[in-house]
């Protein structure tokens, strides 16, 4: 019985040494295979967010793409450069309501995203437009 029980605790323990172990192999293969915005060239940078804005997801690296809006000069969530042509999302700046994919309301205290206006490598391409905003 003794050896039972010793043999039972012995397989046992095996059994939690190799969990514990599968599971710090799977936390690093995990870990290792996170990706950063950084990891991205610039055409993939543009593919994921016509990606991201075409499933309805509108937002970038988690910060939703409507709501109140401060335009900065320095440390900006998102890097905006206006543009005519091809953009990633259409913007139109609203007075009230913000609460649709590309309505923004600029405002000079508490906004919900920071934005710096830029004449290149910009995270996103916005154009202004009068009606229909929202994603390319």
């Amino acid at each position: 019985m003794k050896k039972l029980v010793s043999l039972l605790a012995f397989g046992l323990a095996l059994c939690l040494t190799s969990l514990s172990a599968q599971e710090v192999v799977c936390e690093e293969e995990y870990s290792q295979s996170l990706l950063t915005w950084a990891d991205f060239n610039p055409e993939e940078k543009k593919e994921l967010i016509r990606e991201l804005l075409s499933t309805g997801d509108c937002s970038f690296e988690g910060i939703k793409l409507y709501g109140k809006v401060e335009i900065v000069t320095s440390f900006p969530d998102i890097k905006i450069q206006y543009v005519d042509a091809f953009p990633d999302i259409r913007v139109q700046f609203v007075t009230a309501f913000p609460d649709e994919c590309g309505k923004w309301q600029k405002v000079t205290s508490f906004p919900d995203f920071k934005v710096q206006i830029v004449d290149a490598f910009p995270d996103i391409k916005v154009k202004i437009v009068d009606a229909f905003p929202g994603e390319e």
